[in-house]
């Protein structure tokens, strides 16, 4: 059974800094990308960053130059390091996987339960 764990969230001024760590449990699974989303409410579900297996970054408009994702030094692991935070950054963020069982093809997504992030102005 897949678990993705968050932790890392809380409450910052703006302008401060917060890293986010998700630690999944993901045996017998090969990771093909791992990343963060977020929700703020009555908002819809964004991406954050992700990373790819082969090390590609891809980044929501609002995360370049402020976020940076990494991955951790265990297999299922990423972060994320957010900078300058802003008020409009507040939300829940959820670690994501998308991940294939071993011999298979078919790909799966995977959520976490969410880390409440909330910076004040």
């Amino acid at each position: 059974q897949v678990q993705l764990v968050e932790s890392g969230g809380g409450l910052v001024q703006a302008g401060g800094f917060l890293k986010l760590s998700c630690v999944g449990s993901i045996s017998g699974f090969t990771i093909e990308t791992m990343g963060w989303y977020r929700q703020a409410p009555g908002n819809q579900r964004e991406l954050v960053a992700t990373i790819s297996s082969d090390g590609t970054l891809n980044y929501a408009d609002f995360a370049v130059g402020r976020f940076i994702i990494s991955r951790g030094n265990a297999k299922g692991t990423v972060n994320l390091q957010m900078s300058n935070l802003k008020p409009e950054d507040t939300a829940v963020y959820y670690c994501y996987a998308e991940l294939r069982r071993y011999g298979r093809t078919h790909r799966n997504d995977y959520w976490g339960q969410g880390t409440q992030v909330t910076v004040s102005s």
